[in-house]
């Protein structure tokens, strides 16, 4: 029997299993597709807040105040990126500006440090390519921009590290209470376990019927982006908000932490929990609202979009409880914006619900907080020649967009937790991700798949299972090409 299994692991599975990594602990992580951070952890804005928009006094104004900081602490210490580049919410008329002030003092009480109240001049003279319309504007200096997906597999390769066990391709169809704990259906046999954290996302409602009626349901909403190349990422410095308003918060504009420009999203309800395309409609509506904000924005420089799911409930706040039926059974569930700011902190406060139930943590001696992560086109010279001596690999280049090299493909190949499709590997080392969106690496990304992997070409995926790139060989014999 586990003493704690973790369902999802998306960005808060992730840190729940980093969390308890760190404790003499037996925990396993069933995660429902091929890989982790496949969710919604892949698909949002990849902003840290700072804190003030949540209402003080709720779930969300805490954990995300205290998620900020321990996001910074976590990525120094195991090598992921993140930049406190600082966040701007603009108005666009004096009527707005009352707002901005309400966001002003419920950041105060909420305990978010720096914040300034600005006049359209300073705003400007901050970020020169904002629109003439801006009369003022929020500034949060401790906002941030991350690789959300490189957070979560950081600290998932650091728990596995750890210890934990995770188990991919493993959807929970059944929950039984037993009285000692918990008996988990899997398609690949039953898992026991003492104490139950649902991660499960958009999808956590449906875990918590599994064990009993929920008097919340999880109400999808899809927002779409725009993914621009490096060519716009010096149109704002900082992370751009619009002031929140009767049509909703507006789109932000901001740069991403691997240089590029990111404008969305808007915002959609869906019932389709697998509705992940994109519209002419929505693409529209994301272009007009972020010119009024940055109306320079060159839109012939988009090199990719994409939508992602938002957890939405029926509830405002974050639903992190435990089950008054089922003791050892907790949610952690309706985690949406400031979802990826929180999760270090969601973490935390599960643990110690654990303890508050009984569960020892006592501390691994052996526990490794730290992870070494080889960027090559970050090394200096002589790092980068030092290493070519030692593997030849990392001398030649496989992705010319983002200069990523085999031996960095190879690194993640044989990582803690190997991908196993092309876009795996994608979110690992960023091969695939820049201007040609993979259209020159993506064969030979897959040639090196097969060889570490040992399988055939025609296996290699590009995502979740039947996502298949080839279908077969065209040609037998000696010479024969895939």
């Amino acid at each position: 029997m586990y003493d704690v299994v973790i369902i999802g692991c998306g960005v808060v599975g992730a840190s729940a299993a980093y969390e308890l990594a760190r404790y003499k602990l037996r925990v396993a992580v069933l995660e429902a597709a091929a890989d982790i951070a496949a969710g919604t952890t892949k698909a949002n804005s990849a902003i840290i807040h700072a804190g003030y928009d949540p209402e003080p006094g709720t779930l969300m104004a805490r954990l995300n105040v205290e998620g900020n900081r321990l996001t910074g602490e976590i990525c120094e210490k195991l090598q992921v990126p993140f930049k406190r580049v600082g966040s701007l919410v603009v108005a666009f008329t004096p009527e707005q500006l009352p707002t901005l002030q309400t966001l002003y003092d419920r950041g105060c009480k909420n305990g978010v440090p720096g914040l300034r109240l600005l006049s359209g001049e300073e705003t400007r003279a901050m970020e020169p390519g904002l629109s003439e319309e801006v009369c003022g504007a929020l500034f949060a200096p401790s906002a941030g921009i991350i690789d959300p997906w490189g957070f979560a597999i950081a600290m998932a390769e650091t728990a596995v590290r750890g210890g934990v066990e995770l188990r991919r391709d493993c959807p929970v169809t059944g929950i039984e209470d037993t009285g000692a704990g918990f008996v988990l259906h899997t398609p690949a046999g039953d898992v026991t376990a003492r104490f139950v954290l649902n991660a499960a996302g958009v999808d956590a409602d449906r875990v918590h019927e599994m064990l009993e009626p929920n008097d919340w349901h999880t109400l999808p909403s899809r927002g779409e982006y725009y993914l621009l190349d490096k060519s716009e990422h010096d149109r704002v410095s900082r992370v751009i908000f619009q002031c929140p308003g009767p049509e909703g918060k507006g789109v932000l504009v901001a740069p991403t932490i691997h240089g590029n420009l990111i404008c969305g999203p808007n915002a959609e309800a869906v019932e389709d929990r697998l509705d992940l395309g994109n519209t002419a409609a929505g693409m529209a509506e994301v272009r007009a609202k972020a010119a009024r904000s940055v109306p320079g924005v060159e839109w012939r420089q988009n090199i990719r979009n994409f939508a992602g799911l938002r957890a939405n409930t029926t509830r405002s706040d974050f639903i992190i409880e435990e089950s008054k039926a089922h003791p050892g059974f907790i949610d952690l569930a309706g985690i949406k914006s400031p979802g990826l700011s929180s999760a270090p902190a969601i973490a935390k406060m599960a643990a110690e619900m654990l303890a508050a139930d009984g569960l020892a943590l006592e501390p691994d001696p052996d526990f490794v907080d730290k992870r070494e992560h080889i960027v090559f086109k970050n090394l200096s010279a002589e790092e980068k020649n030092e290493l070519i001596r030692k593997d030849p690999r990392y001398g030649r280049v496989v992705c010319r967009c983002e200069t990523v090299t085999e031996g960095e493909i190879v690194a993640a190949l044989h990582s803690p937790i190997p991908p196993r499709s092309i876009n795996g590997v994608k979110r690992r080392c960023n091969a695939g991700m820049g201007r040609c969106q993979g259209g020159f690496c993506g064969p030979r990304v897959q040639e090196i798949i097969a060889r570490e992997l040992g399988i055939d070409q025609a296996e290699v995926l590009l995502e979740q299972a039947g996502s298949t790139i080839l279908t077969g060989r065209t040609k037998t014999g000696g010479n024969a090409n895939v």
